[in-house]
């Protein structure tokens, strides 16, 4: 009975150490929760700023969100910025835009080091 038991508790701590092992820690990639202007939207006017909020903190040194009209010119000002204590959310300034497409362009790096990038866009009528 002993012997039993001692094996049972032997292959159960075992097979509980693989499963750890195994599984190791759980990461997440950080996406995009919400943006403004939202994505796709049809504009009335331009906005002065474009923000991504992220369903995970990134890292500011590694983030980056640009804009560009629809030949490819820079729109926004600089690379984009992670506001002071705002671990999750990626903005950039912009200059005075025209009526037309643009497109987002971001990269970030999450706390957990993964890579995520994406572009999406927005009309100004």
């Amino acid at each position: 009975m002993k012997k039993t038991f001692l094996r049972h508790s032997l292959l159960f701590g075992l097979l509980m150490g693989a499963c750890a092992v195994l599984a190791g820690p759980a990461f997440a990639h950080a996406f995009p929760d919400r943006s403004s202007p939202s994505v796709g939207a049809d504009l009335k006017a331009g906005p002065h700023t474009v923000k991504i909020w992220f369903d995970a903190g990134i890292e500011p040194i590694f983030s980056k969100l640009i804009v560009r009209s629809s030949h490819g010119h820079e729109v926004s000002i600089g690379p984009g910025f992670i506001p002071k204590g705002q671990h999750a959310l990626l903005e950039t300034r912009l200059k005075p835009l025209a009526p037309g497409l643009y497109f987002v362009y971001w990269s970030v790096i999450a706390f957990d080091g993964h890579h995520t990038e994406g572009r999406w866009y927005f009309r100004v009528k």
